[in-house]
């Protein structure tokens, strides 16, 4: 009788193997907990008889990360500008070098002239006072919902917001506005109806609360739209009729726009918004603007300084790493956001073309139209002509699923699309050694769709 030896009793000692010189590498780089929780799950295997024991070290080896984060680079295939699933706006390289260098020990709030406290951050603030030279003053918080709370407690807590109800929006992730404002001690008086708002309504409700209004405010419904049988004020006429009471005027106009863009001739810009009489605008740093996720505040250079001087400013203060990135986006060149938005789709079909044609043999791949969003709550109902290139539809899920490189692209009509407009040029060599390795494995698996169609 033939007997098949325990597995078990050939696994290696959990000792034994991190002792392999290879593994002590990858310790002193990732941690040697992250590591020994890695040969753990793999001594498991082997027990098991999925790993053969002379396969121990080098099947951990490739399931250790390259860094000592769970988080995984991933190839935006989705033709989604600002994902906010994928971390919103990706960072430029001189955004990344920015990082590196503020990693260490930095000046952030030294005067080497001095050697005395100086300004935190002041290269940054300066950096993105000139980028919006409309604004007397400029401060940073940690998001653009910080940004906006802070304001209210700094202005109005205690005191009425005037806000029209159409504009008492739901932002990412279910929070909401009204809830946002009143928690930090706010009450919100509520104008118009749903979808419709006049002058005299915001006039009425200023004269009703006297000293009890603490600011108006006009807030961009990112992507949410009302259309039909709709009116709303704009910032100017809501400016006059505000500083005729004495009463400030908030803008919050979200997606970070600092200026007026081409391609996006609806979505408010924090320029516009100051030239034509907001006192505050708010937005969010991560989004159009192509930065680090932080919340911007410009406009009149001493209700600025007031929301600055304020004590919740420091519960809500950036970091050196968000500082240097954020200046490295407003001085260096173009980031990836900005350059997508401006990208001619001659150009992206182009890629898309090259891209297939470096498919040809592994699977079918073909060119096609496609139609590209801004995302991250920004100009919604804009689409932005594209180009994709077609795959399988089951190929999806392998292609999130790559140890190496995850792609995320989007599913349609029964096939994977993936979209090169927010994909990084520099990138497309990536994505076709990606879905080459994939596509190879999937075929030999026999995955439908995929085997037999080459």
């Amino acid at each position: 009788m033939t007997t098949t030896a325990d597995p078990r009793r050939a696994t290696p000692r959990t000792d034994a193997v991190l002792a392999d010189p290879r593994l002590a590498d990858a310790a002193s780089r990732l941690g040697g907990a992250l590591v020994k929780d890695a040969v753990r799950a793999v001594l498991e295997r082997c027990r098991a008889g999925e790993v053969a024991p002379d396969a121990v070290v080098d099947t951990v080896l490739a399931a250790l990360p390259r860094t000592a984060t769970a988080l995984r680079p991933v190839l935006n295939a989705t033709g989604v500008v600002v994902h906010t699933n994928l971390g919103r706006a990706p960072l430029s390289p001189a955004a990344v070098d920015a990082l590196t260098l503020a990693a260490g020990a930095t000046d952030v709030e030294l005067d080497l002239d001095t050697g005395q406290r100086g300004r935190r951050g002041r290269s940054a603030m300066a950096a993105l006072a000139a980028a919006v030279p409309d604004a007397g003053g400029v401060h940073v918080t940690n998001n653009g919902a910080a940004a906006l709370a802070l304001v209210t407690c700094a202005l109005a807590a205690g005191k009425a917001v005037v806000v029209a109800r159409g504009e008492m929006v739901e932002i990412g992730d279910g929070f909401r506005i009204p809830d946002l404002m009143e928690s930090v001690g706010a009450r919100l008086h509520e104008v118009g109806t749903t979808n419709r708002v006049h002058p005299r309504d915001y006039a009425d409700a200023l004269d009703r609360l006297g000293d009890e209004a603490g600011f108006v405010l006009k807030v961009h419904p990112s992507n949410f739209q009302v259309t039909g049988f709709t009116s709303t004020v704009d910032v100017r006429e809501l400016s006059a009729l505000a500083a005729e009471r004495g009463v400030p005027v908030v803008a919050d106009v979200g997606s970070g726009l600092l200026a007026p863009h081409p391609r996006l001739p609806d979505e408010p810009d924090a320029a516009t918004a100051l030239r034509a009489g907001a006192s505050l605008v708010t937005a969010s740093g991560d989004k159009l603007l192509g930065g680090p996720q932080c919340g911007l505040l410009l406009g009149d250079a001493a209700l600025v300084e007031r929301v600055r001087r304020f004590p919740l400013a420091r519960a809500m203060r950036v970091d050196k790493l968000t500082l240097a990135a954020l200046e490295a986006t407003l001085r260096g060149p173009v980031p990836p956001v900005p350059a997508a938005l401006a990208t001619d789709v001659a150009a992206v079909r182009a890629r898309a073309v090259a891209v297939a044609e470096a498919l040809a043999g592994v699977v079918p791949a073909e060119v096609v139209d496609s139609l590209a969003a801004v995302g991250g709550g920004g100009a919604p109902g804009v689409t932005l002509p594209s180009a994709a290139v077609a795959l399988p539809e089951a190929l999806a899920r392998p292609l999130r699923l790559d140890a190496e490189r995850p792609v995320v692209g989007r599913v349609e009509r029964g096939r994977l699309l993936l979209d090169l407009l927010a994909l990084a040029p520099e990138d497309d060599a990536a994505l076709v050694d990606v879905v080459r390795r994939v596509a190879g494995a999937a075929g030999s698996a026999g995955v439908a769709g995929v085997a037999g169609a080459r």
